[in-house]
């Protein structure tokens, strides 16, 4: 699965914040989720959208992310 299949930028939306494509559920939303000991289903319970790729495409920019390079989502 690649990330960038399920995760978009727009300008438009969310003020520009990545977002899972086809919703405005922020990406950091899902990681402090995460952060917080949220377990998958408990995400799918809260964001009835998304789905575990979308978590698990969540988590993959985030380690995108980390290794110090620009990352461009294609909007």
């Amino acid at each position: 699965m690649n990330w960038r299949d399920r995760i978009t930028v727009d300008p438009r939306v969310c003020h520009g914040n990545a977002c899972i494509k086809g919703t405005r559920i922020i990406i950091s939303a899902i990681l402090d989720s995460l952060a917080e000991g949220a377990d998958e289903r408990e995400i799918l319970k809260s964001y009835p959208a998304l789905t575990g790729d979308d978590i698990r495409a969540a988590i993959a920019y985030a380690a995108e992310l980390t290794r110090e390079r620009i990352v461009l989502a294609k909007p």
